[in-house]
């Protein structure tokens, strides 16, 4: 029987989360999931310190996104079998010995694994975000998930020019010797603060991962949505991974520090979260979804015009409108999955992240050699192309009257 209304919740919902703790687990959210990017700008400072050779200097992003990747399908699901507020903590405990482990490391092999295993503990967000949606009544779970998620993505943003700044003053050991203080911190105020969620359980690990076939099977919505924001994700890490290399290009001639400031104004974007889970709880999710995408499909052309001719403030709208599509489509999304039922909740969300952070790795992948082959009109038009093959499947699925 397909999941396509929500379930019952094994247990009465909490009351709504409180101002200030809400603003924490955004905070936290953004403080974690920053670890994934940290190195990205940064490779060309760890690479020569630990050994890696120039073909292998992509080695510690990659390692880290697969590791992400692996903890999203095999930690995150764990949220339904374990009491919620541990599990969360040992991924903080573990994530911050492991970024100790990577800012010491003094060879190469050690330094990837360490990026590897970063990856798959750095998945406490996404443990975060079906908590905090499990304490959160169904109608006001959009405006939750929203403010939530908005502190994640401000945290994805900010990671690149944050680890920037602080390598050029300190270094880029540094940088990971303040995130694993960070992570330290969080996990002794949160395993204090955070309310204990005990799921129902009654099956075993092994019987918890099989599920997850079923579940993608059985669960119509989670295909779609997650379908839409692969396609989204896919183009924010395409813009992303290529915008850093023409702003550094002739066309504009940043450096390292002009580019980290750009990417601080393009995190504005995130500020639209709160507001599309606002709209959703309200009933506009298909017109959030459609503005959404719209807004992507606008966004490429503007980006080719900015980037090619060197205007800096077309540029800075292209990214501005990308990210609030982003944003909104990922908030519509995850409020679904979210309204699918407590038993499966946690499951469900790391289907769903998994499923788009695949669509980012593409995105990134295809970024640098699109680059180096076609240029930024290269790049633009396979964006433009990803937003208007997205826009037109979720324009049937509403003609065949699956979209609601």
């Amino acid at each position: 029987m397909p999941f396509e209304k929500p379930l019952g919740d094994n247990q009465a919902p909490a009351p709504a989360l409180s101002r200030g703790l809400t603003v924490i687990m955004a905070a936290s959210c953004g403080a974690v999931a920053a670890n994934l990017y940290y190195a990205q700008p940064l490779i060309a400072l760890i690479s020569p310190d630990v050994g890696l050779s120039p073909a292998a200097a992509g080695l510690p992003v990659t390692l880290t996104q697969i590791g992400y990747g692996i903890g999203l399908l095999l930690v995150v699901p764990a949220g339904d079998l374990v009491e919620n507020r541990r599990l969360l903590t040992a991924t903080l405990c573990a994530t911050a010995a492991l970024l100790v482990a990577a800012g010491s490391a003094p060879w190469a092999g050690l330094f990837l694994m360490a990026s590897l295993m970063i990856g798959i503990m750095a998945v406490g967000a996404q443990i975060l975000v079906p908590l905090a949606a499990s304490m959160t009544p169904p109608e006001g779970r959009g405006a939750v998930v929203g403010n939530v998620m908005s502190g994640l993505l401000v945290g994805i943003l900010l990671a690149r020019p944050i680890s920037s700044l602080m390598a050029a003053s300190f270094g880029w050991r540094a940088v990971f010797y303040f995130s694993a203080v960070v992570m330290t911190m969080m996990a002794l105020a949160l395993s204090r603060i955070l309310p204990r969620r005990v799921p129902a359980g009654g099956f075993s690990y092994v019987a918890l991962l099989a599920s997850l076939v079923h579940l993608v099977r059985d669960t119509p919505v989670l295909r779609r949505k997650a379908l839409y924001h692969m396609a989204f994700f896919a183009n924010f890490s395409l813009f992303w991974t290529a915008v850093p290399l023409q702003l550094a290009s002739s066309a504009f001639g940043f450096t390292q520090r002009g580019i980290a400031m750009f990417a601080l104004a393009g995190a504005a974007g995130a500020i639209f979260a709160p507001f599309a889970g606002r709209f959703a709880d309200r009933g506009w999710s298909k017109a959030v979804t459609a503005t959404s995408m719209a807004l992507a499909v606008v966004a490429f052309p503007l980006a080719y015009l900015g980037g090619t001719y060197g205007s800096l403030p077309t540029l800075l709208a292209a990214a501005l409108l990308l990210d609030i599509g982003v944003t909104g489509n990922l908030i519509v999304g995850q409020r679904a999955i979210n309204q699918l039922g407590n038993e499966h909740r946690s499951r469900l969300n790391g289907l769903y992240v998994a499923a788009f952070y695949f669509g980012g790795a593409i995105g990134s992948a295809v970024a640098a050699f699109a680059f180096s082959h076609e240029g930024w009109g290269g790049v633009s038009a396979i964006g433009l192309a990803i937003a208007i093959a997205a826009i037109l499947y979720f324009a049937f699925e509403v003609w065949r009257g699956r979209e609601g």
